[in-house]
């Protein structure tokens, strides 16, 4: 077990009857609420110390409303460090009447917005660069969530905003179940070049084989992972509680724990805290 404070970068919260998030309707084990009580429930003795909220995929137009609503619960859950909140970037310039509104929040760290729906080449429309330069004028980084068919796209993305932090959720989402390394793996490597982009350990379970997968299923993509992004650039996330569609956190975490047991303290330390706290700026 880990002995010191952990930052988990990747927290879902959700109240279904204050947000409206038509996607839940389709999965029963998720579509109810999940408030922070439930996450510490959840996260049983794994040693959480800060949080970072992401965004749930919202019906459009919800963005503010939803990051305001998290951030009304930081008196009720402190350890809410900081917010990735959704805008539509793909409006371009127009984005900025959103971003405005959610560097009012002072939790607001980045955003986040979901292109793994998406049809291939829509982060790299003139638009969505534009809308993605922007962030640049408010200090925010960029959440990647593609497909690991996407990925190519991805790198062309950060490519065109370089003055952009980016950090790649879910590792790119190859097919761990199907057992796909390429391309992803040379694609992951390409990106990993690129200084201003980390990427997040998490997601993995969800895409292995939900009913019986193993924790050797995901070690040689954790390992490529920490091998392309070295020990600085990669972070620890629960993807709770999309992750119980897989695993109880515990396992997820005991899971990880095993895959990089041959890690120094410092190591560690870097993966489940250190390196958190520096891209999202958590003080």
């Amino acid at each position: 077990m880990l002995d010191f404070g952990v930052v988990d970068t990747h927290v879902h919260l959700w109240d279904i009857a204050n947000i409206s998030y038509p996607w839940l309707a389709d999965i029963p084990l998720l579509n109810r609420n999940y408030l922070p009580a439930d996450y510490k429930d959840a996260h049983g003795e794994v040693p959480v110390d800060r949080m970072v909220f992401l965004e749930c995929d919202a019906a459009p137009g919800q963005e503010v409303a939803e990051a305001r609503w998290v951030a009304s619960l930081i008196e009720e859950e402190p350890r809410l460090a900081g917010l990735v909140p959704s805008a539509p970037l793909e409006s371009g310039a127009a984005a900025a009447d959103v971003l405005d509104e959610l560097a009012r929040i002072p939790q607001v760290k980045g955003v986040r917005r979901l292109i793994q729906s998406q049809p291939i080449g829509f982060c790299v429309q003139p638009q969505f660069i534009e809308g993605v330069r922007l962030l640049e004028r408010y200090g925010f980084s960029f959440d990647i969530c593609i497909n690991h068919l996407q990925l190519g796209n991805a790198i062309e993305m950060v490519r065109q905003c370089p003055n952009v932090s980016f950090i790649l959720d879910h590792i790119g989402k190859p097919d761990i179940k199907g057992r796909l390394h390429e391309p992803w793996k040379t694609e992951l490597r390409e990106l990993s070049r690129m200084p201003n982009v980390y990427c997040k350990v998490s997601g993995m379970v969800t895409k292995s084989d939900t009913e019986s997968w193993k924790r050797e299923d995901l070690k040689p993509y954790i390992d490529h992972v920490i091998e392309s992004f070295g020990p600085d650039r990669v972070v620890f996330g629960g993807d709770w509680p999309v992750v119980l569609r897989a695993a109880r956190y515990t396992e997820w975490v005991e899971a990880l724990e095993w895959a990089v047991s041959g890690a120094t303290q410092t190591e560690l330390r870097k993966l489940f805290r250190d390196n958190a706290v520096s891209f999202y700026r958590l003080g």
